[in-house]
């Protein structure tokens, strides 16, 4: 059985309007101007709309599947409420007991857009009770903000996401699930936002992450990236990104063991920081074909002492897109990990506490060579739009490892049943393997996370509907867990929902 201990942090919502101040600082000094109106037939049309409608395929952003007018300024709020039913809210190695979750959140987003500068902002934030008397009323906040400078060949990006959540967020356990999440807020940040892959991160190699949920512990995490695309000609492009994540939890689990006398343990996850960059190189076969090489680093660096890694992919990625209809890229190459720790000359003693014992310790260093790579495709049918991908990248191990080597697949369906009627399916699976012995926070060697979900929506009228959803999870570790106790290896819950959003007409800003 897992209780969280509580910690109270205001550092959430301090770092999110620290975040708002800069990127509305950083563009809104620019000069406003009114948006060009778009070129008119036969009329050339500049290098910013080519990036924005078609960009490199090693790009943060994924093109708009559908064709779209020339982007407004607009202002969206909302408000959101829903109720969970949830068979092990604490997400607990064979824990159970029924209990209930109350959500309330409100959501802004904003869009705003000059000649050459825009920049896009999507906010949700609230509150969760969880019907437990050792959990109550937990915070949520996700903060992602996007601006673009353009010029006649090229665009900077500057983004952060910020995110100070409950649960992990594979698998949106803090929304109720990704049928809850996607219902609720997937009408939103249909701009910048909604048009890239920045709101929602759909490449693990970039992005830092909060991963799966063992435990119901807040955490910290954050993303910022800067991305600069420069047109070398109208049929090749360069890429160049680089970011810093970072993942801080704000508390730990107790362990209560079945032995005699009720033991109890101290269960700590692991923080992390991350160093990203890449450089690449795009060539456009034709109007529908592309193709690129890359070279990305990351650097990992862990609250637990002397554990540490780097990662060198280089990559060969093909890129089919179908206006309106389909977009597909695969990429593939070699990974190399260098892993440099510190060990205890007693095997059994973690080296932080090594001198305690009078012990020396010494620094390991390991290479290993493997494969990375990444498989998306979005299709839109008739009726029916269908998403999905599947990713091989070293991460920062969910907290649980000191690193992992981990395989994403995710893959979501929506289709309108009739003008008021849509049902939405997602399903994902994780499975993260350690890259490094010391600071795990279980005895395991790898870790596997899988949700389905289903669910429908039903608009009323036009600024409201309601949802209704379900959805499975199940967390299993290939050894029992964790270290010295005698607890069950999975963790599996339920969670049914129903909801409500409202979110009106656009506020127009032009």
């Amino acid at each position: 059985m897992f209780r969280r201990t509580r910690l109270t942090s205001v550092r959430g919502a301090v770092l999110s309007l620290v975040l708002a101040l800069l990127s509305h600082g950083l563009v809104w000094a620019q000069d406003e101007q009114s948006t060009p109106p778009p070129a008119a037939s036969g009329e050339n049309t500049t290098s910013e709309a080519s990036l924005s409608d078609n960009p490199p395929i090693s790009a943060i952003d994924q093109p708009n599947l559908e064709p779209h007018s020339a982007p407004e300024s607009y202002l969206v709020p909302g408000l959101h409420f829903s109720e969970s039913i949830e068979s092990n809210v604490a997400n607990s190695p064979n824990g159970s007991g029924i209990t209930s979750v109350t959500r309330g959140l409100g959501s802004l987003t904003l869009q705003k857009v000059w000649k050459t500068d825009a920049m896009a902002m999507d906010y949700i934030g609230g509150v969760a009770d969880y019907a437990n008397s050792n959990l109550g009323l937990e915070q949520l906040e996700q903060l992602d903000i996007d601006n673009r400078i353009s010029w006649r060949r090229g665009q900077l990006a500057l983004r952060d996401s910020f995110s100070y959540l409950p649960e992990g967020n594979f698998g949106f356990g803090a929304y109720g699930g990704g049928g809850a999440y996607n219902a609720g807020f997937g009408g939103l940040g249909t701009g910048l936002l909604g048009a890239g892959a920045f709101g929602a991160q759909s490449n693990a190699f970039l992005g830092s992450n909060g991963g799966v949920s063992l435990g119901l512990v807040p955490r910290i995490t954050n993303l910022g990236l800067v991305e600069v695309i420069q047109d070398l000609t109208p049929k090749s492009s360069v890429t160049f990104t680089a970011g810093y994540g970072l993942v801080h939890f704000e508390g730990s689990i107790v362990v209560q063991t079945p032995l005699a006398g009720a033991l109890e343990e101290n269960l700590n996850f692991i923080g992390s920081s991350e160093y990203v960059g890449q450089a690449a190189y795009d060539r456009q076969i034709n109007p529908r074909n592309q193709v690129a090489v890359s070279y990305g680093y990351q650097y990992f660096n862990f609250s637990t002492a002397g554990t540490a890694f780097h990662s060198q992919v280089v990559q060969l990625m093909y890129g089919h897109r179908i206006s309106g209809r389909m977009d597909f890229l695969i990429s593939a190459g070699p990974q190399i990990t260098s892993i440099n720790q510190q060990e205890c000359a007693i095997p059994t003693i973690p080296a932080n506490s090594c001198a305690e014992f009078g012990a020396p310790v010494t620094t390991v260093g390991a290479t290993k060579l493997g494969a990375a790579g990444r498989v998306t495709l979005r299709y839109k049918f008739p009726r029916t739009s269908l998403e999905a991908s599947y990713q091989r990248y070293n991460t920062n191990g969910s907290g649980i490892f000191a690193g992992a080597e981990t395989n994403i697949a995710q893959a979501d369906l929506t289709r309108p049943l009739n003008r008021v009627w849509d049902l939405f399916a997602d399903v994902g699976y994780s499975k993260n393997s350690e890259l490094q012995v010391p600071g795990t926070t279980v005895n395991a060697t790898s870790f596997s996370y899988e949700f389905a979900g289903v669910g429908v929506h039903r608009q009323f009228g036009r600024s409201l509907r309601g949802f209704v959803s379900y959805q499975f999870n199940n967390l299993s570790f290939n050894t029992a867990c964790p270290a010295g106790t005698a607890c069950s290896n999975l963790s599996h819950n339920q969670v049914g929902s129903i909801g409500l959003d409202w979110t009106p007409r656009p506020i127009r800003l032009d």
